[in-house]
């Protein structure tokens, strides 16, 4: 009973403080959802609403102490449902096997790949000798060879010959898992083509997200003329969220400057838009005694600056950085409308369940999760700052500029300085110096030249604008230089196991969330999880699903079977590995034994064998016993003594780790770790 009586007592001094803890319950559920190995059934649906209005119901009859427990239930039920909902809603057909021929499509979407290659989406998707009902609804295809017949343009319906297949799965087991992300995406299917893509009917002007999409496409592109180059491409993605126009090279300088967030529209970008036309508005307001004195000049100023942000929004792409932020404002705007306090944690909350009902599936990705740690470190750090009396505003006006920069580069660095690695595999060590000396031009130079460019647009003028913000653009591309070129400016990290980003993250929302001593309880289990990132162990093998490439742990690095080939796996898992090395360096770390397409090579006291092409596969098979495993990437038939993976049995399981140890091998796959769901055929 004292047991119960102390708990209770903490429960009542967090009352008022509550609320900021709804999302991380409705993000549990979400999580809840997409970590299950086989997808619920109907019965599991039934009971879970069961459980949840049961719960509803007794919360209303517990004490208002333990009250707290049913709401965090129902929370959590509730992103399950919300995350299975969206998931069978976004249902569609999935390419079942490998298409060459000839493909017709509207295009919905132009980006570049990995690789720098252009890249169409299409929809109302047509293959040849394909029956309507196993098309895909959308498709991607990049786009090689000789290019240049038309110029893509959004709502255009294009004819090419192309190579189509389905998403691929993890490149290794427990990896980024492409296929769920294509789900959602409703992507049926990806490939590329190297013969000319050529228009087959113009737009026909229907729909207006395709409308939206052709007027950031238009203005991506008349920025991009009027600033041609890397400032062109810089400023057309902070003003439409067009990024085909930065280059390999300086979006790696920007990223390993830790500038790289300067072109994600995301709260920065948003509320420097929303904050300078709220304050332009209310200086002109200010200027006509009438309006000052008879209107509530500081609630309209508001309307206006939520007008342009949500102008903003549709203009930039509506990625989950930008979404948030426009809740975010949003919320902050209607608070003063409402004369309600606008910068709170409560605000931070509000934000998340929405951008987690709409796209439940932002969860996994480094977008949400980075973009909610800033707020939310930035939103607690503030708000201690005010309750102790050190609010910024009681600074030295010399010290606001340089020291708020600096403050907020730290606190919002080292919030999402571990999802990054975590996702990334690199640390930006220099980044604090870089943001001080760029962030500050954003909302001096960059911002308001740009709403000027807006506000010039419709007489032709719109040059003045980007002519204005270009020297400001070129210092930040020349800061990002600089410093991504000292010494040390990047260091790699190993990629964690499953569960420690999401154990850090709940250690670090207790210290933030939980009010009085209690809270920091959520150090030491930060700290267990950076060490359980420490010790994390990299599989001693990993194959590819195609059974094409094969890469083996030694002293110097991983070493790949060969040269070039299966490259996204091949970088993929020199990154995870903390290494991020070309290919054909990995391949020069020799571990094979044998030469052309057989080889041997030895783990522990374990021999296996990687055979390429038919007649190396039949001749393996035939010496099979001398191996621990064979591994094949064509389809062949094995003695029952042989332990085999064969490309048709590699389609089944997908990706593969080994660990070696005294037992034997131990093996595991990425069909282990994904299970069968919606995504995963």
């Amino acid at each position: 009973m004292r047991l119960f009586k102390t708990i209770g007592a903490e429960f009542s001094r967090q009352q008022g403080f509550l609320f900021p803890w709804a999302p991380v319950f409705y993000g549990i559920g979400i999580g809840w959802y997409f970590t299950l190995k086989q997808e619920p059934l109907w019965g599991h649906w039934a009971l879970l609403l069961v459980v949840a209005l049961g719960m509803v119901a007794i919360s209303f009859r517990v004490l208002e102490t333990w009250r707290p427990f049913a709401v965090a239930l129902v929370l959590t039920v509730l992103g399950f449902g919300i995350a299975g909902a969206k998931a069978h809603w976004v249902a569609g057909e999935t390419l079942g096997f490998r298409f060459y021929g000839a493909i017709e499509g509207r295009i919905i979407k132009i980006d570049r790949s990995a690789s720098d290659a252009l890249r169409l989406t299409l929809d109302r998707v047509r293959l040849k000798d394909v029956d309507a009902a196993r098309t895909p609804e959308r498709v991607r295809v990049a786009l090689h060879g000789q290019q240049g017949f038309i110029e893509p343009e959004p709502g255009v319906t294009v004819i090419l010959t192309g190579h189509l297949s389905p998403p691929g799965g993890a490149v290794e087991p427990g990896g980024y898992d492409f296929r769920r992300h294509a789900w959602f995406q409703r992507l049926g299917a990806v490939g590329y083509t190297r013969t000319p893509v050529l228009a087959f009917k113009p737009h026909d002007g229907q729909g207006w997200e395709l409308w939206v999409y052709r007027l950031r496409m238009r203005m991506s592109q008349a920025v991009q003329e009027a600033l041609p180059g890397p400032v062109g491409g810089f400023a057309s993605a902070i003003t439409t969220g067009d990024r085909s126009g930065i280059s390999e090279a300086s979006y790696d300088a920007l990223r390993a400057s830790n500038l790289a967030h300067l072109l994600a529209i995301s709260g920065l970008h948003m509320g420097l838009l929303t904050g300078f036309v709220f304050a332009t508005l209310r200086l002109a307001f200010a200027a006509i005694p009438v309006m000052a004195l008879r209107f509530p000049a500081k609630k309209i100023a508001a309307v206006g600056a939520l007008i342009s942000g949500a102008a903003y929004l549709a203009l930039s792409g509506g990625n989950v950085a930008t979404e948030r932020a426009f809740i975010m404002v949003g919320v902050m705007f209607g608070a003063i409308i409402a004369d309600r306090r606008a910068v709170t944690l409560r605000a931070v909350a509000v934000a998340a369940l929405i951008v987690l009902t709409l796209k439940p599936e932002a969860l996994y990705g480094p977008g949400f999760q980075m973009s909610f740690a800033a707020t939310t470190a930035l939103v607690a750090v503030y708000g201690a700052f005010r309750s102790r009396g050190l609010s910024p505003h009681r600074w030295p006006r010399w010290l606001r500029l340089v020291g708020g920069v600096a403050l907020s580069s730290l606190v919002a660095g080292l919030a999402t300085a571990p999802i990054g690695a975590a996702h990334f595999n690199q640390v930006p060590h220099y980044g604090l110096v870089a943001n001080v000396l760029s962030v500050p031009l954003m909302g001096l130079v960059i911002i308001p030249a740009a709403v000027l460019a807006a506000l010039l647009a419709p007489i032709g003028l719109h040059w003045i604008g980007l002519e204005l913000m270009a020297p400001a653009i070129r210092w930040i591309l020349a800061v990002a230089e600089t410093v991504s070129g000292w010494d040390g400016a990047l260091s790699f990290v190993v990629a964690p196991d499953a569960s420690v980003l999401p154990l850090l993250s709940i250690a670090a929302l207790w210290m933030v969330l939980w009010q009085g001593r209690l809270r920091w309880g959520g150090a030491p289990v930060a700290v267990a999880a950076l060490f359980a990132w420490s010790v994390s162990e990299r599989p001693d093998v990993l194959i590819s699903q195609s059974g094409g490439l094969i890469g083996v742990m030694t002293e110097a690095g991983r070493a790949l079977s060969k040269p070039k080939g299966d490259g996204f796996a091949a970088e993929s898992w020199l990154e995870n590995d903390g290494d991020p090395v070309a290919q054909s360096v990995a391949h020069s770390r020799i571990m094979f034994d044998g030469s052309g397409r057989q080889r041997d090579f030895h783990i522990g006291a374990h021999i296996l064998r990687h055979a390429t092409g038919k007649r190396a596969a039949e001749v393996a098979l035939a010496e099979c016993a001398q191996v621990d495993l064979l591994i094949v990437n064509v389809d062949v038939s094995g003695p029952p003594d042989c332990r085999l993976y064969d490309i048709k049995r590699l389609r089944e399981t997908g990706s593969i780790a080994i660990w070696s140890d005294a037992h034997g091998l131990d093996i595991l796959t990425a069909r282990e770790m994904s299970g069968r769901r919606l995504w995963s055929p």
